[in-house]
């Protein structure tokens, strides 16, 4: 079987999976901030250092499953994969750029995500900025033994 392009529901259940997934490890880098703060709440302006953390960890969750496996936990779930132009899994510097090109996908209310309805290609913003592409890539069939 061959890879083939995705549609856009496939893309955005894996997004719903990567979201419940990236909601959990935020929560738990939260809570040395709220430890260290002694349950205070944070001023305003007084909350870069966790801001950072924050994007540091997202960035480091979806650029490093893109990068060493080409899927995230969302997307092997979906049977998706990413690849850049060539076939091959992207580099880390292709998916940064990829990275930061889906947040500006995001920022016109999704709009770079729903472009793909009208790519002749069914890529987004994103996947053109970047050079990548995400595939339907199911797992191949488990072999069961044969019945004795």
């Amino acid at each position: 079987m061959t890879a083939q392009h995705t549609s856009l529901v496939r893309r955005l259940a894996a997004i719903l999976y990567d979201s419940l997934l990236v909601s959990a490890l935020l929560f738990l880098v939260t809570v040395p901030f709220v430890a260290i703060r002694g349950g205070e709440p944070v001023a305003i302006g007084d909350n870069r250092p966790y801001q950072l953390t924050l994007l540091i960890v997202v960035y480091a969750f979806f650029a490093g499953f893109w990068s060493v496996s080409g899927r995230t936990l969302g997307m092997q779930t979906w049977g998706l994969r990413i690849e850049a132009a060539n076939g091959t899994l992207p580099s880390l510097g292709t998916a940064t750029v990829r990275f930061i090109a889906a947040i500006m996908s995001w920022l016109p209310l999704g709009l770079g995500f729903l472009w793909q309805l009208w790519d002749n290609d069914r890529l987004a913003w994103h996947d053109r900025i970047s050079g990548t592409r995400i595939v339907h890539d199911p797992r191949p069939a488990k072999h069961t033994r044969p019945a004795r």
